[in-house]
């Protein structure tokens, strides 16, 4: 009974609309691509792999050195000397951060916010400061 159930039908052709063309095998095929179910999930795993550095605590003999030079930049400021900084910038999605070393001339020393202010308008911030090297 179920062979003959679709007897009459099992030897026509497949409908073709005459309005409308039929869709190009490449596009029927796009219908059934594989979608990203978790969208995001990607990225996030980047980000999680991305690598960030902890803060490094200097030790006192880095901190007095690190006051030396902080002292003389603050006496010699109007001859706007160079320097090579080395600071940490913390990471704005994760723990951690990267140091970066950058060489410019000091523009301006904010001892009441604690800021180094570069020639560049880059902003430091005192605390983040891991080494100068002070050019003349």
């Amino acid at each position: 009974m179920s062979k003959d159930k679709y007897a009459d039908i099992i030897d026509l052709k497949p409908f073709r609309s005459k309005k409308h063309p039929p869709m190009p095998l490449a596009d029927r095929a796009a219908q059934f691509s594989p979608f990203a179910a978790l969208s995001g999930f990607e990225e996030e795993i980047k980000e999680t792999s991305r690598f960030t550095q902890r803060r490094r605590e200097l030790s006192d003999d880095q901190k007095d050195d690190l006051d030396r030079k902080l002292n003389y930049l603050l006496e010699h400021i109007k001859q706007k000397p160079s320097l090579t900084i080395t600071y940490f910038v913390p990471d704005l999605k994760k723990a951690g951060g990267s140091y970066t070393k950058k060489t410019v001339s000091l523009k301006k020393i904010d001892t009441y916010k604690r800021l180094l202010i570069l020639s560049d308008n880059t902003t430091i911030v005192i605390d983040d400061i891991d080494d100068i090297e002070i050019k003349m």
